[in-house]
């Protein structure tokens, strides 16, 4: 995709994400949900050009990547206000590159006990907290990330109450790309539902809790279903090169 279609392309979604609210049920936050453009394996040019449009919330997979466009001279003095979110399998030797990303807004894949709390003894050194989300493999499927849904309720428990760096605010999921929604909702999504109530009721929340599921081939049935935050890349920002 060029970048003078980057404008067209952002409007156009942000139109399907309205129009989707709109078929939300009424029992749901209305809240219109947050765009993130997942801008993984795209040059800085493109994030620029985006953020032109309005953009604000970005999207990235790789530790490396995000720490140094977040970094980057250009994108430093003509994206000041811009929020990363990582969004991708997190390695413990690349914690450290991960915070070291400028306005890192939030993490959500945390997927293990260990990971939070490596993160939470990083985070205690400066002083800040980040808020994050947890990563379920609601799929079963081997080569995506997650904790199972079973586990939610206990990776869940552990953040908040050993973890004061973590500012939890939701759950996240990659449903699986195959489902045919001629057959019904997605049970990925639903998982996902359920597994929030779960939260809720056993650790008596108050707060609503975000639930980012939903990408460019699904986002708008996620929506429907109580997303509160889409990842969408290739809708945007067209086809990514193969990562070398």
């Amino acid at each position: 995709m060029a970048l003078n279609e980057i404008e067209s392309a952002l409007n156009d979604v942000r139109q399907r994400i309205a129009k989707a609210l709109q078929s939300r049920a009424q029992s749901d936050n209305h809240c219109e949900p947050r765009l993130v453009a997942v801008s993984k394996l795209k040059s800085k040019e493109y994030v620029i050009k985006a953020y032109e449009c309005g953009q604000k919330h970005f999207g990235e997979n790789y530790i490396q990547e995000m720490e140094e466009k977040s970094r980057d001279a250009e994108v430093l003095e003509k994206c000041p206000e811009i929020k990363w979110h990582f969004i991708g399998s997190i390695q413990r030797n690349k914690i450290n590159r991960l915070l070291n990303t400028h306005n890192l807004y939030m993490i959500e894949t945390i997927s293990s006990n260990a990971i939070a709390e490596e993160i939470n003894k990083k985070l205690e050194k400066t002083g800040l907290t980040l808020k994050v989300m947890v990563q379920v493999n609601t799929s079963g499927e081997e080569n995506k990330s997650g904790i199972e849904p079973k586990d939610v309720t206990s990776l869940v428990s552990f953040i908040l109450n050993n973890c004061p760096n973590l500012d939890f605010v939701g759950l996240m999921t990659i449903g699986a790309f195959d489902h045919d929604y001629n057959e019904g909702p997605n049970p990925d999504f639903q998982c996902l539902v359920d597994c929030r109530d779960e939260v809720v009721t056993n650790l008596k929340l108050e707060k609503k809790l975000e639930l980012s599921m939903g990408m460019s081939n699904d986002f708008e049935h996620a929506i429907q279903m109580g997303s509160t935050n889409v990842r969408v890349g290739s809708t945007i920002f067209g086809a990514r090169p193969v990562k070398s």
